[in-house]
């Protein structure tokens, strides 16, 4: 699941600040005369300008039980009310009534299958070349409330984004994996293959640059040959974004060669041809820093 506070999915803060209860949280002299032609008692004139805030604010509509005791104060001595009074529906009637009058003069629209959809639309096309979940819960947000949709719960949309995050990962997966013949993918596979007394090829795949020695800068273009010996990774990939080939990279170097072992086939060696083909990319980096810093030394 993806963590919440990395994403743009509003929740009422731990701590709200004096400046932040006034500017999202103090009702205007309009709403106040608006809820009080529909509220029939002060405990629900407090509860439809509570949720009226809150919708303004978070963009759903939060249980009255989430509001922070702060905040219905602060809208509470606003309205002049008493300080027992509580803010409460006596019927789910009564709360579906609020619900649907606070939407009318906010121009939301309550349409979950179209806000799923909309949702959907705006991941499938962002997953393309975006990876992280929290991002892609992000897009979908900002494609939500642009639509003025009432937004869905959060764990709708994480599991939406996992969801389809991972239907188009494992096309990448195949689509990588199915160009690669018998030959080559044994020779890719291979390289978690651990000989006694010496570690896999795999770790090979995430050694940094040394020191700009002669010897060093031989030895780097030894291992970059090898790696070039490996496959031609840019043509595997082919059409897949760079984005997903640095994130399928990333997690491949997070492992270690037991770990990935333990990976499907197909997934395991599209994240070994990643990994790989980033590390002939980031060799290259290294070898011209290599060759700049020692030519900074003779000249």
């Amino acid at each position: 699941m993806a963590s919440v506070e990395r994403t743009a999915y509003l929740r009422f803060k731990r701590t709200i600040t004096s400046r932040e209860l006034h500017e999202a949280f103090t009702p205007g002299p309009s709403e106040v005369a608006w809820a009080r032609g529909k509220a029939r008692s002060p405990e629900h004139l407090l509860a439809l300008v509570v949720l009226l805030k809150s919708f303004q604010k978070l963009g759903y509509f939060p249980s009255l039980d989430e509001v922070p005791e702060l905040v219905v104060g602060h809208v509470r001595g606003l309205l002049g009310l008493e300080e027992a009074v509580r803010p409460r529906h006596d019927a789910y009637r009564t709360l579906r009534h609020h619900r649907t009058i606070i939407r009318e003069r906010l121009g939301v629209e309550y349409d979950k299958e179209r806000a799923r959809a909309i949702a959907s639309a705006a991941i499938w096309e962002a997953v393309q070349t975006k990876d992280n979940p929290a991002d892609l819960i992000n897009v979908a947000l900002e494609r939500l409330v642009k639509e003025r949709l009432e937004l869905p719960g959060y764990t709708t949309l994480d599991a939406m984004a996992s969801e389809i995050r991972t239907e188009v990962n494992t096309r990448f997966f195949e689509m990588i994996a199915s160009r690669i013949d018998d030959v080559d993918s044994a020779r890719v596979l291979g390289l978690l293959r651990v000989v006694a007394g010496s570690r896999s090829r795999f770790d090979e795949l995430k050694r940094p640059a040394k020191a700009p020695s002669v010897s060093h800068l031989r030895e780097h273009l030894t291992h970059l040959d090898k790696l070039e010996l490996l496959g031609p990774t840019a043509k595997w990939l082919e059409g897949v974004p760079p984005g997903k080939v640095e994130h399928f990279a990333g997690q491949a170097r997070v492992l270690d060669a037991a770990e990935l072992g333990k990976v499907g086939v197909v997934k395991r060696t599209a994240l070994l041809v990643c990994l790989l083909h980033m590390a002939k990319v980031r060799a290259r980096d290294e070898l011209v820093t290599m060759l700049c810093k020692r030519m900074a030394r003779i000249v």
